[in-house]
């Protein structure tokens, strides 16, 4: 049975390109450009984007055919973040962009990315441990019925040492963000996706996702009591987004198991 919330993706997959750079004015172009610069960053040393080397033959020296990264771009929508990191990583990635609507997915069809699109749950995703050495989330966290569950699941599919971006709308604590959010989106936000889409509803369950779900210290506190460490946190234009940086330390079984057990 499909779920609500998978299908009303489905229904608004056609526009949501259009309205994210829309309703964002164009920014959440620059969020996802901005967060993989820093991932980049994280990542980059020497003439390979992992400190470990690169996948397949490690002694690689810059060798034109190694693979930088394996990434999964999770809760993937259409694939713009996985697109974006790509372009910085500047050598090839082995990628799977994942997502729970078929809908979404099919409007990744002729992007540049090399992402190989798999329709899944990202509550119990179909990847053994250790699979991935980044994670890509952008505004998929707080879609998930259960954050925790889906921190110790991109845990476990994520390679030790490995980073996990998590590009997200957190619900406001300031001043400006929740005149923003709580007074000015729910007026403007559902009424434009209502006229480009045809499904207010979709545009109302985005505002009342964000207003619900956790802010962002509170889920940096989760993320650590699911085993990650808080590299970084970046606040985008006021706090309107967050990109929250997070790494699974190097040897991490000890503190998956702690994780699970709470």
């Amino acid at each position: 049975m499909i779920s609500p919330v998978r299908k009303m993706f489905d229904g608004i997959a056609s526009r949501y390109d259009f309205l994210n750079h829309f309703l964002s004015c164009g920014q959440d172009v620059l969020w996802r450009r901005a967060c993989c610069r820093e991932l980049r960053r994280a990542l980059k040393s020497g003439d390979c984007a992992l400190d470990k080397g690169c996948i397949g033959d490690k002694n690689c020296a810059g060798d034109k055919n190694c693979v930088a990264a394996r990434l999964l771009d999770l809760c993937g929508g259409t694939g713009d973040f996985a697109v974006t990191f790509e372009k910085f990583c500047g050598k090839p990635v082995k990628a799977i962009l994942g997502d729970f609507s078929y809908g979404m997915l099919r409007g990744a069809a002729g992007k540049k990315t090399s992402a190989a699109p798999v329709q899944l749950d990202a509550m119990k995703m179909p990847f053994a441990d250790s699979q991935f050495d980044v994670i890509l989330n952008g505004f998929g966290m707080r879609n998930l019925p259960d954050a925790r569950g889906g921190l110790l699941e991109s845990f476990r599919v994520l390679d030790n040492g490995g980073y996990l971006c998590v590009l997200e709308f957190f619900s406001p604590r300031n001043v400006f963000n929740k005149f923003f959010y709580k007074v000015l989106a729910p007026l403007f936000i559902p009424v434009m996706g209502a006229f480009f889409s045809g499904k207010r509803e979709a545009y109302e369950y985005l505002v009342n996702s964000i207003i619900r779900f956790l802010p962002v210290d509170a889920f940096c506190r989760l993320a650590e009591e699911c085993g990650f460490e808080v590299k970084r946190v970046k606040m985008f234009d006021g706090g309107i987004s967050f990109g929250v940086f997070l790494q699974k330390p190097q040897k991490a079984a000890d503190a998956l198991q702690g994780s699970a057990a709470r």
